[in-house]
């Protein structure tokens, strides 16, 4: 009989590997795959050909980069029903990409992180390419992240930011716990969040929170682009702007979101 112990690391080592992959358009090579994981070489590459024959991924012959397979596409076709994403965030996100120029995202809170699920480009030719569907964040990393974490019960803040390094990653550096905090108080303030190129310098974004019907930050909109199309003057009406969309979609959600869990 399989232990089920070794079943769930089975599973949680799958579950991985498949996030990571999901990351980025061109998927990844086995050594960034090794790397990321903290998994060896043959047993990432064992998941990998298991995955692969199951049509979950595929393995591209002219990068050598393992992407996500056609089972994932079908899955998440089925799984669409459950998330109208596109019925309620894409209006939002056309206007915001109309409105202000700027290249427009939808992030939901998945756990202690922000997964990006949807983005519409905007007209102004030069833009920051951060953030696209399938990126991942930490709670407070990013605009998006910001914008849900201040909204938050202040435990739930407390508990994240207890251990920050930890839960930041390779974030931490650019995000000081202290850089953080003042983050999410002036988030709180004003109503949206700003990130003045934390991510990666000279790539700005804002963000505001998205609410379910019990109150919960269960996702946020964003922009992004380069600095000079953040100026302090242009903030306020770039705040406005996604505050508005924000609080349209948080009137949309259906009432089963309201119960869904994070």
């Amino acid at each position: 009989m399989t232990n089920p112990v070794q079943g769930a690391q089975v599973v949680g080592r799958v579950a991985s590997l498949l996030r990571l992959v999901g990351r980025k358009p061109e998927g990844s090579s086995i050594a960034g795959l090794v790397r990321e994981s903290g998994l060896t070489r043959p047993t990432v590459h064992r998941l990998l050909a298991s995955l692969a024959a199951e049509g979950l991924l595929d393995h591209d012959a002219r990068t050598g980069n393992w992407i996500l397979g056609p089972e994932i596409f079908l899955l998440g076709s089925v799984a669409a029903a459950r998330f109208p994403f596109e019925d309620i965030a894409r209006p939002s996100l056309r206007r915001l990409a109309e409105e202000t120029g700027e290249s427009a995202f939808y992030s939901i809170r998945r756990g202690q992180e922000t997964v990006c699920v949807m983005r519409e480009e905007g007209s102004f030719p030069v833009r920051s390419f951060v953030l696209h569907e399938g990126v991942r964040f930490p709670l407070g990393v990013a605009s998006a992240g910001t914008a849900i974490m201040s909204f938050l019960p202040e435990e739930e803040q407390e508990a994240i930011l207890s251990g920050w390094d930890q839960h930041a990653g390779m974030f931490a550096t650019g995000h000081r716990e202290d850089v953080v905090r003042s983050n999410l108080g002036r988030t709180r303030l004003h109503g949206f969040a700003v990130n003045p190129g934390l991510v990666l310098e000279g790539s700005w974004g804002m963000g505001a929170a998205v609410f379910d019907q019990l109150g919960r930050p269960v996702g946020a909109l964003s922009l992004t682009g380069i600095e000079p199309r953040f100026r302090p003057e242009r903030q306020e009406l770039l705040g406005k702007l996604l505050m508005e969309e924000a609080h349209r979609m948080s009137a949309r959600l259906p009432a089963e979101r309201a119960t869904s869990p994070v």
